[in-house]
């Protein structure tokens, strides 16, 4: 008697089922595993020392203050920047931005109406009961601390690390240095540091002390500044600088330029002072001096022309 064998019908639909039942699957888990990308928390330690917790792939930023703004922007990062401060006016599309007040006086209604998962804070100016109130509310508040041009550069990178753009920040801090330097080759090339007073207040008067932005770019510039010392911003009288005799005399305009050109030219009545005799009196952007940005760079070129124009002389 032959042996019967049996042999196994294949359901043809088989295999359509199994797709058909892991597509579900595979959607389910990749939107798991996409979400728990976007949710993977990092821990960073700021500028302060602080330790924040924070997405490690923000997506809706406040700048708060003018200064992060520019440096978000001179990374490519602008996208993700859902609210800035007032004055926040370089490039020109940072005013089209949502405003949150200026970096002193910030809305704290209008940061958190924002929804920001985010906030770049800097040390000198923004009230810490906001950022301690925006912390409560579990916005992660990240804080920078730039006092020089090494400092600037750190705080460029640490936020390019914060952002995934680390090889722009690298890229744009590689530049800033080989531009410094630049400047200090040229100025290594000459012994005289003139006199140089820098006026960045005009009722009264206001110049600058040794730690602040502008001290360090008039002496990496070849200059002296005469109003050195342990006041940030020393005042001074008019009899003053005229003992001071500077020899250059610098004086920062923001949005008032018609009243700083009016300044240069009252000053311009005292000839006993050496820098209204050789005509050596500049109105200067002030964005360029006391923002801790890279912009800081493009400042330090311009004071080096002003201060030592016979580095740039073509000789015949």
């Amino acid at each position: 008697m032959k042996e019967i064998r049996h042999t196994p019908v294949r359901d043809p639909n088989r295999r359509f089922k199994f797709t058909y039942l892991a597509i579900p699957l595979l959607v389910v888990l990749g939107v798991f595993f996409a979400t728990e990308k976007l949710c993977l928390a990092l821990q960073v330690t700021d500028q302060l020392g602080r330790t924040v917790t924070l997405s490690d792939n923000p997506q809706r930023i406040v700048a708060m203050a003018p200064s992060i703004t520019e440096i978000i922007f001179a990374l490519g990062q602008e996208h993700r920047l859902k609210g800035v401060t007032r004055f926040s006016d370089f490039p020109p599309d940072a005013l089209l931005l949502p405003k949150v007040g200026s970096y002193v006086h910030l809305d704290l209604e209008k940061i958190v109406a924002l929804k920001p998962d985010l906030c770049l804070a800097v040390k000198d100016g923004n009230p810490i009961e906001v950022i301690k109130r925006l912390e409560s509310l579990k916005i992660p508040v990240y804080a920078v601390n730039p006092i020089n041009f090494t400092s600037v550069m750190q705080a460029v990178v640490k936020i390019g690390e914060l952002l995934n753009a680390t090889g722009k920040a690298n890229r744009l801090v590689r530049s800033m240095d080989s531009r410094i330097q630049h400047v200090k080759s040229l100025v290594a090339k000459t012994t005289h540091r003139p006199r140089v007073f820098f006026q960045i207040g005009i009722n009264p008067i206001v110049a600058v002390g040794t730690r602040t932005f502008i001290h360090e770019l008039i002496v990496l510039a070849g200059g002296r500044n005469l109003s050195e010392g342990p006041i940030p911003y020393p005042r001074f009288s008019r009899e003053q600088i005229l003992g001071l005799s500077p020899e250059i005399f610098i004086i920062t305009s923001m949005a008032r330029e018609k009243m700083f050109d009016k300044i240069k030219a009252d000053w311009g009545k005292w000839p006993d002072i050496p820098a209204v005799r050789s005509n050596r009196i500049f109105v200067v952007d002030s964005n360029l001096f006391d923002r801790p940005t890279p912009r800081l760079v493009d400042g330090l070129e311009l004071l080096v022309k002003l201060i030592h124009p016979e580095l740039f002389e073509e000789k015949r």
